[in-house]
């Protein structure tokens, strides 16, 4: 049986959803939309002397070059802001993959974000933060710390996951909910799509494990933006604002949040089936 949300067809999609879609043309307004709304929160806060808290992905990554050359060209301060980093690779061991492994999380923000961002413009590498295995609990302590978060930003896997919340049907939608940062099994459908895309399809070479902020963290920002643009999101984003709320695809909690909003490109706004 399919399921009659994956039969909407692109001019339809968002009317009745749960969760509010914003459908775009090419995958470039999404990551635009993305990196806007980045840079304006930025310019807001400092305009008013506070403090700025992303949550931040590697995946979606479209909008980082738009944000780094929008920073630079407006001489944007980064000084009060902090970007906490969704998640990470792990070893066998339960430790961070090294940071020169094409997959690392924290190599790719390095190179491709704070490389490239005027050192004048910079925020201190303090503020610049990933969950630690070793160490799961700093990241809500330090999100309280600094009075919640502004925005999380991401994208939604396979499994409907969010940072790498994969999956818990044994865990009710409200359980599901308080999950804070730690460390987990990547499940083998997850796996098997990143591999596609990040290792040409080398499985066998994938992470098994990795470490996450929780779905605490992301659902108590104030703020959700999504950013959804491959094939299979088709369904996903369906499933995601018109779907059961359940712990068994993570994205659907998202309709119990106050101000969360997920960008949809031309191709992923297309039918399922």
């Amino acid at each position: 049986m399919v399921h009659d949300y994956y039969h909407i067809p692109a001019e339809e999609l968002g009317r009745g959803a749960r969760v509010p879609l914003t459908v775009l043309g090419d995958s470039g307004e999404v990551f635009y939309e993305l990196a806007l709304e980045m840079v304006n929160t930025i310019r807001e806060h400092n305009e008013r002397g506070e403090r700025t808290v992303f949550i931040c992905p590697v995946g979606p990554v479209g909008q980082y070059p738009i944000f780094v050359r929008l920073v630079n060209e407006e001489r944007l301060s980064l000084k009060n802001c902090w970007f906490i980093n969704m998640d990470e690779y792990l070893t066998d061991d339960d430790e961070w993959i090294d940071e020169d492994d094409p997959l690392s999380f924290r190599g790719f923000m390095n190179r491709t974000v704070y490389g490239q961002i005027d050192p004048e413009l910079l925020m201190p590498a303090e503020q610049r933060v990933f969950p630690d295995p070793l160490d799961p609990g700093r990241v809500p302590a330090l999100i309280e710390e600094l009075g919640g978060v502004d925005i999380a930003f991401g994208g939604i896997g396979i499994t409907g996951h969010l940072a790498f919340n994969e999956p818990d049907p044994s865990l009710t939608p409200e359980e599901f909910a308080q999950l804070k940062t730690r460390t987990l099994d990547i499940h083998a459908e997850t796996r098997a799509t990143n591999c596609i895309g990040d290792l040409g399809g080398a499985l066998e070479d994938m992470p098994h494990r990795c470490v996450t902020i929780g779905m605490s963290e992301i659902l108590g920002a104030r703020k959700v933006r999504l950013g959804v643009f491959r094939d299979w999101h088709r369904a996903v984003i369906r499933r995601t604002a018109y779907g059961e709320v359940s712990s068994d695809f993570p994205a659907t909690l998202l309709q119990n949040h106050p101000d969360a909003r997920v960008y949809v490109n031309a191709n992923a706004a297309q039918a399922a089936c």
